[in-house]
């Protein structure tokens, strides 16, 4: 049988804390943190009730950090190149380890990581954690590497910008100025940072030069490409570049641990040619592995999917656009163009509403109301057979409003410092605190996200898009409601996403084209709401309208049995 991937999104230090301090710019004894065991088999079957088919664990491999676990045989890092006392996920300082932030048994860490894997399993989910390969920590060191590998960036020529067998970029002669990084609170009576010579950084800037907006505090990995040759860029790729090998071994590494996919950070920054190589060899020893590709320009989907990525992100079409209608800056009705430019591939666009780079959608700049969410859940989660995603908090009204540090007030849950989400820790592990309301979001929530596997029509079935037969007129608003169907055998969902605030009475035009291309006869059905049970009958007639009443911001989701 078909699987529809829900994919639940958790960042794995916040998740657990139960620490109500919520200091700014806490340190871990101040505001405390989540672990990994707090992933119990009550939380994790919780998770699974909600429909889940894929847990990813975001910040589970050693990044750098501001706590110092030196007593622990861990290098510490030097603050100035550190974003966020807890530090940031996407600065790896160890791709063969786990962030002791999340173990209880520091020395324990990768043993704890085994069994929440093997805990996982054991609830019907597979694990997901992220695969970050344009840039590592500056101070990046393994300890933990297996014996025999190579660490990054030893055997590097430092005395050359580029060499295609180099790990890194660097600027010979030049040491590292971070003159135009503000110096944050907690480093401010840190040791000056010494690097000599300079790497170049992370988000391809190629001098000794970094200012506050780059990512200073991680640098470029090398894959062969010469960014700065006079000729322009260029490219080496024979013999095999070094860091072609030292990655895929990374892979390779947490495959054979359990790990079922990689969501792989800024896909995209990293040549194409590397990812068929990388997804060919670990999927040779692992047919199952899942690739997810963050890749935001369009015009490159088709070739990061060629090159092996299951699903890519689609945020610059499907999200963006679901985003403007919810905040009413652009009509339902365009939702159609997005899904219809990237039609031929499909069933490889991950949907979603949130995630750790976007804002919550109850944030006051946002949405402002998380119920506003749920017509845009609707269509992301049951037009296509493609995966839908869900962070976590999203299904209680996370606003996103704290002021945490680093992150600042910006309407997303900080993935930089130490804190407790408001939403999560009562959802998960304090739900009498959870108001009649959110408690009804996250009922909603769960119940459309069972759909995707529940019901074969959205599993596997057929879409047919409604909208180009239901123009603006005194029945129907294309601007705040979009409507689509979907078969599978016999069964036929009528769909309708309402993003009004406003309760509407709508009627539903089916096209003939509709009954000939799914099938449907004319005949009298009997519909049944799967949100609110309510069933009525209905006669099907070839461009006929069927009559809908809709509450606001949420939906219809008419089931009805066809007979031959």
């Amino acid at each position: 049988m078909k699987t529809k991937l829900v994919i639940y999104q958790v960042f794995t230090r916040t998740f657990g804390n139960k620490n109500l301090t919520n200091k700014e710019y806490g340190t871990l004894k101040e505001n405390g943190v989540g672990k990994m065991n707090d992933f119990d088999k009550g939380v994790l079957r919780r998770i699974h009730d909600y429909g889940v088919t894929h847990l990813w664990f975001t910040g589970v491999i050693r990044h750098a950090t501001c706590t110092d676990y030196s007593s622990f045989g861990i290098p510490t890092q030097n603050p100035r190149v550190v974003k966020g006392r807890a530090g940031s996920p996407y600065a790896i300082t160890d791709y063969y380890d786990i962030d002791p932030d999340i173990a209880v048994d520091v020395d324990a860490r990768m043993a704890e990581f085994d069994a929440l894997v093997a805990r996982t399993h054991a609830e019907g989910m597979k694990v997901i954690i992220d695969f970050v390969p344009n840039h590592v920590a500056r101070q990046y060191k393994s300890i933990a590497k297996p014996k025999g590998i190579e660490d990054i960036g030893e055997g590097d020529d430092t005395g050359k910008h580029f060499d295609a067998q180099n790990n890194f970029y660097y600027c010979p002669g030049e040491e590292l100025d971070l003159s135009g990084v503000v110096d944050n609170v907690y480093a401010h009576d840190a040791e000056a940072y010494y690097e000599f010579p300079a790497k170049c950084t992370g988000n391809d800037r190629f001098d000794s030069h970094p200012q506050q907006n780059d990512w200073y505090e991680t640098v470029k990995l090398n894959y062969g490409v010469d960014y700065c040759d006079a000729g322009g860029r260029s490219y080496h790729y024979h013999p095999l570049p070094s860091t072609w090998k030292k990655m895929t071994d990374i892979l390779l590494f947490w495959a054979a641990k359990g790990v079922d996919g990689f969501r792989c950070d800024m896909a995209e920054m990293v040549p194409h040619e590397f990812w068929a190589y990388a997804t060919q060899q670990v999927k040779e020893r692992y047919p199952e592995m899942i690739f997810i590709g963050e890749v935001y320009d369009p015009n490159q989907y088709r070739m990061y999917v060629e090159s092996g990525f299951d699903y890519l992100y689609d945020k610059v079409g499907m999200y963006d656009c679901v985003r403007g209608v919810m905040c009413d800056e652009c009509p339902a009705s365009s939702i159609t163009h997005e899904w219809q430019k990237v039609d031929d591939i499909r069933d490889h666009m991950l949907y979603f509403l949130e995630n750790h780079d976007e804002q919550r959608i109850a944030f006051d700049f946002f949405a402002g109301n998380p119920w506003k969410g749920v017509p845009g859940m609707i269509v992301s989660a049951l037009l296509q057979q493609n995966p839908v995603m869900v962070y976590a908090g999203q299904e209680f009204g996370e606003r996103g409003m704290d002021k945490e540090g680093f992150s600042g007030q910006d309407g997303r849950s900080t993935i930089f410092d130490y804190w407790t989400v408001d939403a999560i820790y009562k959802g998960f592990f304090n739900r009498k605190a959870l108001t009649i309301d959110e408690k009804k979001l996250s009922l909603v929530y769960q119940e459309i996200l069972r759909f995707c596997n529940r019901e074969k029509a959205i599993r596997e079935g057929l879409t047919f898009d409604l909208m180009y037969v239901n123009p603006q007129s005194q029945q129907f608003n294309p601007h705040k409601q979009f409507a689509f169907l979907r078969k599978a055998d016999d069964e036929v969902l009528l769909i309708v996403a309402n993003f009004d605030e406003s309760c509407v009475k709508i009627n539903v035009t089916i096209p003939s084209h509709a009954f000939d291309l799914l099938g449907i006869p004319e005949q009298k059905v009997e519909m049944t709401d799967l949100l609110s049970g309510f069933t009525k009958e209905v006669a099907l007639k070839r461009d006929g309208q069927v009559p809908l009443d809709i509450e606001a911001n949420y939906g219809r989701i008419y089931k009805f049995h066809i007979k031959k």
